[in-house]
């Protein structure tokens, strides 16, 4: 067990407080394993300091960027091209087996029993689940496989610019050759898909393990009220209420009561957006924060009615009514009335 090790990536001070929320939830389960963080250089001296207090090992590596930007535009997500700086990860070959999870992961139990399962063992991405989503995956830590995974980005680069094609199309039999490696969807348990199968999170949801905030939004964008105990900076943009309301609100509360102290005592005299809102204080309208600032709602008259037909092709085109009729509070009482 003391060759086998969690391993997370933070290429900036934002997700370096999602790898510090990851860790400490480790920590919390009672892992036996240890913790690894591999960080850019563009996170900042305090943060490493913080992230020193929760890993075993932070270990500085280079951005490997994709410069993949057509495909990278085709996804609407340019950030993704520095995820190639996760095959670093390989290269870690001072343990013997290793589950790597993405900074905006949390775990919700102990699972080090991942560590049973074999190269590449990872859950099905909720887009496309004849591929594998990469926010969590089993390896083996190998210097050769990571050059032929450097040469294999060289010569056929990322169908969608960022690791997760890389990774699913050289590990290519992953769909088809071994069951043993398709992980229950538990141990990733994606915000965005909650919405899509409702009554299938409401029948297995409670046994999730690893929740993971998939999507442009991320919890750390949003603002948190301790004294409250509410998460602040809502938008109308349909992304945050991708984010359960229970998880974000789990993700807060940790970060809060357990990273915020160790944040603190690193920066010490040093200011920082610790992303807590304190007592008095308004919630911050910075727009530069992926546009998530409160904003007066304009004085408008009531929605027409939408026809049950029109209401059910819109869903179908993925424009649900978040913040109205298919709010997640709504769904969920009309799924309720049909279970009792």
């Amino acid at each position: 067990q003391a060759d086998e090790a969690f391993v997370t990536l933070a290429t900036n001070d934002s997700y370096a407080k999602g790898a510090m929320v990851l860790g400490q939830s480790l920590r919390n389960h009672n892992t036996t394993r240890k913790l690894v963080a591999l960080v850019g250089p563009h996170v900042a001296e305090p943060c490493r300091d913080a992230l020193q207090s929760i890993f075993d090992e932070v270990r500085l590596v280079d951005i490997m960027d994709s410069g993949d930007t057509a495909h990278l535009t085709l996804m609407k997500r340019p950030d993704l091209g520095v995820t190639l700086t996760k095959l670093h990860c390989w290269t870690l070959t001072h343990y013997s087996k290793c589950v790597f999870m993405d900074a905006d992961t949390m775990v919700l139990s102990n699972v080090d029993e991942l560590f049973e399962r074999e190269e590449l063992s990872a859950a099905p991405d909720p887009g496309w689940p004849d591929c594998f989503n990469s926010g969590v995956f089993v390896f083996r830590p190998s210097n050769e496989t990571h050059e032929k995974l450097l040469e294999f980005c060289n010569e056929t680069g990322s169908f969608d610019g960022g690791d997760q094609g890389v990774l699913n199309s050289f590990f290519n039999t992953w769909a088809t050759a071994d069951i043993s490696k398709h992980l229950p969807f538990i141990y990733n348990l994606s915000t965005v898909s909650i919405y899509s199968y409702l009554p299938a999170f409401k029948q297995y949801g409670h046994d999730a393990k690893v929740v993971h905030f998939l999507g442009k939004v991320k919890p750390w964008n949003l603002a948190y009220d301790a004294q409250r105990g509410e998460v602040k900076g809502h938008s109308s943009s349909p992304d945050v209420y991708q984010l359960h309301p229970d998880y974000l609100l789990m993700w807060w509360q940790l970060y809060s009561k357990e990273v915020l102290p160790l944040l603190q005592r690193a920066y010490g005299d040093t200011p920082f957006n610790s992303g807590c809102v304190e007592e008095g204080e308004e919630v911050s309208r910075d727009r530069s924060r992926l546009d998530l600032a409160e904003q007066p709602a304009p004085i408008t008259a009531p929605p027409p009615q939408v026809s049950s037909e029109e209401r059910k092709q819109r869903w179908e085109a993925g424009q649900m009514d978040y913040m109205g009729e298919d709010s997640f509070d709504n769904i969920e009482r009309k799924l309720d009335s049909f279970l009792k």
